[in-house]
Protein backbone atom coordinates (compact mmCIF):
# COMPACT_ATOMS: atom_id res chain seq x y z
CA UNK A 1 0.00 0.00 0.00
CA UNK A 2 1.52 3.59 -0.83
CA UNK A 3 0.12 6.69 0.63
CA UNK A 4 0.05 9.66 -2.05
CA UNK A 5 -0.68 13.56 -0.82
CA UNK A 6 -4.40 13.76 -0.96
CA UNK A 7 -4.60 10.80 1.63
CA UNK A 8 -1.87 12.89 3.79
CA UNK A 9 -4.24 15.63 3.84
CA UNK A 10 -6.85 13.28 4.23
CA UNK A 11 -5.21 12.10 7.45
CA UNK A 12 -4.19 15.70 8.59
CA UNK A 13 -7.67 16.56 8.45
CA UNK A 14 -9.14 13.66 9.89
CA UNK A 15 -6.40 13.91 12.97
CA UNK A 16 -7.03 17.76 13.13
CA UNK A 17 -3.16 18.35 12.61
CA UNK A 18 -2.70 21.56 10.25
CA UNK A 19 0.41 20.52 7.97
CA UNK A 20 1.51 22.82 5.55
CA UNK A 21 1.81 21.98 1.97
CA UNK A 22 6.38 21.83 2.25
CA UNK A 23 5.36 19.19 5.05
CA UNK A 24 3.22 16.65 2.59
CA UNK A 25 6.11 15.33 0.89
CA UNK A 26 8.32 14.24 3.83
CA UNK A 27 4.92 13.11 5.59
CA UNK A 28 4.08 10.87 2.58
CA UNK A 29 7.50 9.43 2.98
CA UNK A 30 7.43 9.20 6.76
CA UNK A 31 3.86 6.84 6.33
CA UNK A 32 4.68 5.13 3.60
CA UNK A 33 7.79 3.45 5.69
CA UNK A 34 5.48 3.01 8.83
CA UNK A 35 2.98 0.48 6.20
CA UNK A 36 6.13 -1.00 4.76
CA UNK A 37 7.57 -2.18 8.32
CA UNK A 38 3.72 -3.05 9.08
CA UNK A 39 3.64 -5.07 6.21
CA UNK A 40 7.15 -6.99 6.96
CA UNK A 41 5.90 -7.97 9.75
CA UNK A 42 2.79 -9.81 8.47
CA UNK A 43 5.53 -12.03 7.02
CA UNK A 44 6.57 -13.15 10.28
CA UNK A 45 5.67 -17.05 11.19
CA UNK A 46 3.30 -16.82 14.65
CA UNK A 47 2.33 -20.50 13.98
CA UNK A 48 2.50 -22.00 17.14
CA UNK A 49 3.49 -19.05 19.44
CA UNK A 50 0.77 -18.29 22.99
CA UNK A 51 -0.50 -15.05 22.89
CA UNK A 52 1.15 -13.14 25.82
CA UNK A 53 0.36 -10.79 28.18
CA UNK A 54 3.98 -9.70 29.15
CA UNK A 55 7.39 -10.51 27.87
CA UNK A 56 8.28 -12.30 31.14
CA UNK A 57 6.18 -14.74 32.30
CA UNK A 58 3.26 -14.05 35.08
CA UNK A 59 0.55 -15.92 36.71
CA UNK A 60 -2.65 -13.28 37.25
CA UNK A 61 -3.14 -12.53 40.96
CA UNK A 62 -7.06 -13.54 41.32
CA UNK A 63 -9.02 -13.66 44.41
CA UNK A 64 -12.25 -14.77 45.32
CA UNK A 65 -15.16 -12.73 43.74
CA UNK A 66 -17.16 -11.66 46.47
CA UNK A 67 -20.05 -9.39 46.96
CA UNK A 68 -19.68 -7.34 50.36
CA UNK A 69 -20.95 -3.88 51.14
CA UNK A 70 -17.60 -2.40 51.41
CA UNK A 71 -17.86 -2.40 55.69
CA UNK A 72 -15.98 1.19 55.20
CA UNK A 73 -18.63 3.59 54.82
CA UNK A 74 -17.20 6.40 56.80
CA UNK A 75 -13.66 5.97 55.22
CA UNK A 76 -15.32 6.05 51.98
CA UNK A 77 -16.91 9.61 52.55
CA UNK A 78 -14.25 10.82 54.54
CA UNK A 79 -12.71 13.24 52.26
CA UNK A 80 -16.02 15.02 50.60
CA UNK A 81 -16.51 18.06 50.55
CA UNK A 82 -19.94 17.01 52.11
CA UNK A 83 -21.72 13.67 53.16
CA UNK A 84 -24.61 12.84 54.71
CA UNK A 85 -25.86 9.40 56.22
CA UNK A 86 -22.57 8.12 54.56
CA UNK A 87 -23.92 9.32 50.84
CA UNK A 88 -21.98 11.68 49.18
CA UNK A 89 -24.12 14.90 48.74
CA UNK A 90 -23.45 16.97 45.70
CA UNK A 91 -25.56 20.21 44.54
CA UNK A 92 -29.00 19.99 43.23
CA UNK A 93 -28.81 20.26 39.12
CA UNK A 94 -32.24 19.40 37.60
CA UNK A 95 -35.14 21.34 39.09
Amino acid sequence: MSVDAATVRRIARLARIAVEDDEVEHLKGELNAILAFVEQLSEVDVAGVEPMTSVTPMVMKKREDVVTDGEIPELVVRNAPASQDNFFLVPKVVE
